[in-house]
This record gives C-alpha cells, sequence and structure tokens, in this order.
C-alpha cells in the first residue's frame, strides 16, 4: 500500500439500503459474496488504494451497530453513523461527520457498498483527478448497446448515437467544498452525486472505469460475483 498523496481524502459510503431486490432478507449492503459481504470488500478497496485516510458509512438506522461490528477487522479508519431515509440524506449525514473527523480535507469520494469489485487503480484515477484539480470526477464506460429512442406508445422515433454515451460508475470523486455546496442546495432525492454538481453549475469530468465495477442489484448480478469477479483478483494488465 503507497503513502496517501499531500491532498487528504475520505470516501463516504451511502450503506443504508434495504437491498429488496436482492431478496437476502439482510441490507443489502451486508449481503455476503463467498463469505464475506459487499461492505467489508468495498471499503477493503477503498483502503487499498493507499490514498484515503478515513472512511465514513452511513449505515441503515436500525442496524449501525451491526455494521461496525462487520467492520470492526478493518480498523479504526473505517467510521460509522446511522444514515438517513434516502440516499441523499445518508450522504449528507456522513459528510458532515467526515468534515467533523478530517476537517483539513480536500476531497472526498462517494462510493457504493453495491459496485464492492471496483479495481484499485479506478479509485486511484478518481483521486488523482481530483487532486490535480478538478471540482468533479466519475468513472465511466462506452456504451456497449444500440440506444432506441421512443416515444409515448413505445415507437422507435430515432437510434441515437452512443459514441457520447457513457454509463457512470463508482467512486465519484470531489473537491469537498464542491460536494457540499451541491448538497447543501440538494431538494429532491438523488442517486447520483455527479448529478447535484452538474445541477449547480460544476464541470464533471471523467476517468476510465472497468467493468468489475458493475452494481450488484439483483440475484443475478450476486451470482455473477460469487462466480466470477471473488474468484479471484483482476490481473493488472487487465486494468484500463
Amino acid at each position: 500500500m503507497s503513502a496517501p498523496g499531500s491532498m487528504r481524502v475520505v470516501a463516504l459510503v451511502p450503506a443504508a439500503g434495504s437491498g429488496r431486490r436482492l431478496g437476502a432478507g439482510v441490507p443489502k449492503a451486508l449481503v455476503p459474496v463467498l463469505g464475506e459481504s459487499l461492505l467489508v470488500r468495498a471499503v477493503r478497496g477503498l483502503l487499498n488504494s493507499g490514498m484515503i485516510h478515513h472512511v465514513v458509512v452511513a449505515a441503515p438506522p436500525e442496524a449501525p451497530e451491526e455494521v461496525r461490528a462487520e467492520l470492526n477487522p478493518l480498523g479504526p479508519v473505517a467510521r460509522v453513523v446511522p444514515g438517513g431515509s434516502d440516499r441523499t440524506e445518508s450522504v449528507r449525514l456522513a459528510l458532515a461527520e467526515a468534515e467533523r473527523v478530517v476537517p483539513d480535507a480536500g476531497a472526498v469520494l462517494v462510493h457504493d457498498a453495491a459496485r464492492a469489485f471496483t479495481p484499485v487503480p479506478v479509485i486511484q484515477d478518481v483521486i488523482r483527478a481530483v487532486e490535480g484539480g478538478a471540482r468533479a470526477v466519475v468513472p465511466v464506460l462506452p456504451v456497449a448497446d444500440t440506444v432506441k429512442q421512443v416515444d409515448s406508445s413505445q415507437r422507435v422515433t430515432a437510434t441515437v448515437d452512443r459514441s457520447h454515451l457513457r454509463t457512470v460508475q463508482t467512486p465519484q470523486g470531489f473537491a469537498v467544498d464542491t460536494l457540499r455546496a451541491a448538497y447543501d442546495n440538494a431538494g429532491d432525492a438523488a442517486t447520483d452525486d455527479a448529478g447535484l454538481v452538474e445541477q449547480a453549475g460544476e464541470t464533471v469530468t471523467t476517468v476510465p472505469g472497468h467493468a468489475h465495477a458493475l452494481k450488484i442489484t439483483t440475484a443475478f448480478d450476486l451470482a455473477i460475483a460469487e462466480t466470477v469477479l471473488a474468484a479471484e483478483p483482476v490481473p493488472e494488465d487487465d486494468l484500463p
């Protein structure tokens, strides 16, 4: 693990979701993949970047102690706070705690526990981009499928040029004051932090994402994680 850079970096992991679509009977972040939860895998990945000083996890409001016990083996750099009723509120609460614990942080990442297999180099690239002066950074992948535009009757009206389209992954990285300002002005619940920053008029830049950073949402995704992603580490020469 390399030493953190000159900019202090914190990471937020909103992990208060129920995970109903996974049908696991436990909070989504605590769903195990070959005996280890998505949350532990995600937080360990962040820490393995060697560039993050502290991680704050927003836990299900009814289960903060369960989440603390889950993360205990990772040491004191992983802190748990009760999350809110939606993702936006959970990020707000985690950001407030992060600023209290690391008041001189210059960069903040927001990472989905469900993207537990995000390769370390992707995390590092996001951080380096913020350290280089970007106010907001997201990892992205080109859209592989043909995209059709349809009308209200579900009739195709156009074939969209996919060369300018990208799917967005996490972690998303921000200058701390940029993310704070976006959330101070956020109204409705948001599922994409960079979207809030866009609404505030800030420029969002991109770095290459990776196929292994898929979001584990359904039982099918979980099967892929168990049979492919957790089976062996990603070879470095397979990374962008």
